[in-house]
């Protein structure tokens, strides 16, 4: 299962020119608003055709310019998540979710309707219509109705973008269950680093219509070079395992032998997840903390110090849990002889991992 896009387009004052091959498993095309993600995941549906294009989907071609090769949108075979659900409006969630049916004789079914339901958890929404949802219920039936498509490829463009919190909060676990439960390569657009963080397994980093970075999101948003969102959006990356529920009220995981404590997760013991740690939560330091109210010290070395624009600097420091990012002043930096192969502890408050920055592995 992989994805091979190459699409060239030009724009009064700007030019699209994106090249990347991604892996099985859920590939977020991720940049600022303009920076031609859409454009991109339009040209993949087939809904709209640039001056030049070469999209294979599992060694199908979609299009290839040199070779006159354009299939139209309705045979691409492809499920569509939208910004919004897009379900109609006089039909019960039922004959929503099966209308994609209809096209998709003769094709291999992704799962069967019922296991569709279960894992969306929607069995109980099936004879309502689309006015009596709530906005992630929509959200869910869209995603149900694109799997019951029988698609070759899941297409998501920004599919939370007119979510409130609580309703991405909602979503984003059953987007992880579609990337873990199917062998369905999806393309999902978005401008959120907490969705990245969570969902990506492969990241294609669009900035002003090229391709900056791509690879696994751990690596992509632990780079201290790459903020295209800016220094505040700039954290790391962690894989874990958790380990215990404490009485308190903590999780404990287990991150590569590195014990980490962070609010009760719901998630049972030993699943494995991804822990996203802001920089600008992280604090340094060149000796061991002692009689500290922040539970979790990682001991590690210096990888890089990268000095931005202004008084700031992002110190990457590789411990055994992994690398981690931290977000302080240059003259911290100074002061504390901070370099590559300097020794000391990246210091994380457990309450500062908000939830939705955690999530399966």
């Amino acid at each position: 299962m992989s994805i091979s896009v190459e699409v060239r387009q030009q724009y009064p004052g700007f030019e699209l020119d994106a090249k990347f091959d991604a892996p099985a498993g859920l590939t977020v095309l991720f940049g600022s608003s303009g920076s031609g993600k859409t454009t991109v995941i339009n040209a993949v549906a087939g809904l709209s055709r640039p001056n030049h294009a070469r999209i294979v989907v599992n060694g199908r071609s979609l299009a290839d310019s040199s070779a006159g090769v354009w299939v139209g949108a309705n045979r691409r075979e492809l499920g569509y998540v939208f910004q919004e659900g897009r379900l109609f409006p006089h039909m019960s969630v039922r004959r929503n979710l099966l209308y994609g049916q209809r096209f998709a004789k003769g094709r291999p079914e992704v799962a069967p309707f019922d296991q569709v339901i279960e894992i969306l958890g929607i069995g109980a929404l099936l004879e309502r219509r689309p006015a009596e949802l709530s906005g992630g219920e929509k959200q869910r039936v869209a995603i149900g109705r694109a799997l019951l498509a029988r698609p070759r490829l899941i297409l998501a463009d920004e599919p939370l973008a007119a979510l409130d919190e609580p309703r991405k909060a909602e979503i984003l676990p059953y987007f992880e269950r579609l990337r873990d439960t199917f062998s369905l390569p999806i393309l999902y657009v978005t401008h959120s680093i907490a969705e990245v963080a969570r969902l990506a397994t492969t990241v294609v980093a669009l900035e002003n219509g090229r391709v900056a970075r791509i690879g696994p999101a751990d690596e992509v948003l632990a780079d201290p070079s790459f903020t295209p969102l800016g220094v505040r959006a700039v954290g790391a990356v962690l894989r874990a395992r958790i380990a215990k529920h404490h009485d308190d009220g903590l999780t404990e995981l287990n991150a590569n032998g590195v014990p980490l404590l962070l609010p009760r997760l719901p998630q049972p013991t030993d699943d494995l997840v991804r822990v996203r740690i802001a920089a600008h939560d992280v604090i340094l330091a060149r000796q061991a903390p002692h009689a500290l109210s922040a539970l979790n010290i990682l001991r590690g070395a210096v990888h890089s110090v990268r000095a931005g624009v202004g008084p700031g600097a992002i110190v990457a420091v590789d411990t055994q849990a992994g690398r981690v990012l931290a977000r302080i002043t240059q003259r911290s930096a100074e002061t504390l002889g901070l370099a590559p192969g300097v020794e000391c502890y990246a210091v994380i408050k457990s309450v500062s991992v908000a939830p939705q920055d955690i999530g399966a592995r």
